[in-house]
């Protein structure tokens, strides 16, 4: 792969711890003050063999209305802070599938360093040469072969950035994707700053709030996004732990990282692998306790539904790929049969 990088205007569109669209959320109050227009800066990442933006990073976005992952016009906009400061980042795919160019442009005083952070984040180090390979393909499901024939760019995205992904998977514990997206949409709106400006970024771009910042947040206003006292006191007991929770992201074990995240009260086995599948791209990381995964892979890979246990036992021969096989299997587009009504979101604001 390569990396070329530049100064100039933004192209135009083209282990332990120590410590259906949402409702509105109303008025923004004032969350600080807007960053001054900066510089841009740029680079271009060229990744090796067949590559998929969207494919790869779409894992990242907290629904449509995700203010701090927003699309416009082919590109891809992200606002989050790093050691240097908040960034505003805009990601753009050129070229064919198999020679792939990713233009980024950054700014902001988190400019430099979101830069540096770029092939990281689109999965320049998930490797999947010997996933790929004849002879491991030959032991995979047709279902899983399909879904990798289809989707050759795939990667799995690593953030690194813990503190961001250990709240929006907390908001996603035991509700519905509807009620768990509002909420980040709620809290991000209200409590974000705005991101640091950039010309042709869509309106509504914020930044996930700092520590201080999540430490603010009134009970009503966690009452107003729909989140219940014990999802937001599991985020505040994180806050706390912020500074050690970012030191996760140097941590290549991911069974550091989920021991060190468990150790969180509130936090358990499918908030650990969930964060790990965002902040690491961990390509074994399972979601065991999500309330449709083992039911998705047993009708996949046996036509029946089944319980974790099972799921484990259906994805052993896969050990250490057994997140990219749960993943092409979504990717095949296989879709499970459904009976009776879906989970209902349940309104508690106005009671």
């Amino acid at each position: 792969m390569t990396v070329s990088a530049a100064h100039g205007p933004a192209p135009e569109s083209g282990t332990g711890l120590d410590s259906g669209p949402a409702p509105e959320p109303g008025p923004v109050p004032d969350s600080g003050p807007v960053l001054a227009p900066s510089a841009a800066r740029s680079t271009v990442w060229e990744p090796d063999g067949p590559y998929n933006l969207a494919g790869t990073i779409g894992s990242l976005q907290c629904g449509a209305f995700d203010p701090a992952f927003l699309k416009d016009q082919g590109a891809a906009w992200l606002a989050f802070r790093n050691d240097d400061g908040a960034a505003t980042l805009r990601l753009e795919q050129r070229g064919s599938l198999r020679s792939a160019r990713i233009h980024a442009t950054a700014w902001g005083p988190g400019a430099a360093a979101a830069l540096q952070s770029v092939p990281t984040l689109l999965g320049a180090d998930d490797d999947w040469s010997h996933f790929d390979s004849p002879g491991y393909q030959a032991t995979l499901p047709e279902i899983a072969r399909k879904g990798r024939y289809l989707n050759p760019g795939l990667r799995l995205p690593s953030t690194g950035r813990m503190l961001d992904a250990v709240v929006r998977v907390i908001l996603e514990q035991k509700v519905t994707g509807i009620e768990a997206k509002r909420a980040w949409r709620w809290l991000l709106t209200r409590h974000g700053d705005a991101a640091p400006q950039a010309p042709g970024a869509p309106n509504g771009l914020r930044l996930p709030p700092a520590p201080a910042q999540w430490r603010r947040v009134p009970s009503w206003d966690w009452h107003r996004a729909g989140v219940d006292a014990h999802r937001s006191d599991t985020i505040l007991k994180a806050v706390a732990m912020a500074s050690g929770l970012e030191r996760l992201a140097g941590v290549r074990s991911s069974a550091d990282v989920t021991a060190a995240l468990r150790s969180v009260p509130g936090i358990g086995v499918w908030t650990a692998a969930e964060v790990l599948q965002r902040t690491h791209g961990c390509p074994d990381s399972i979601s065991v306790g999500d309330y449709h995964l083992a039911a998705y892979v047993g009708a996949a890979l046996t036509g029946q539904r089944t319980d974790d246990a099972g799921m484990l036992q259906l994805l052993k021969p896969w050990a250490g790929d057994r997140q990219r096989v749960v993943r092409m299997l979504y990717a095949s587009g296989f879709r499970k049969p459904t009976y009776g009504p879906r989970l209902a979101p349940e309104d508690h604001r106005h009671r």
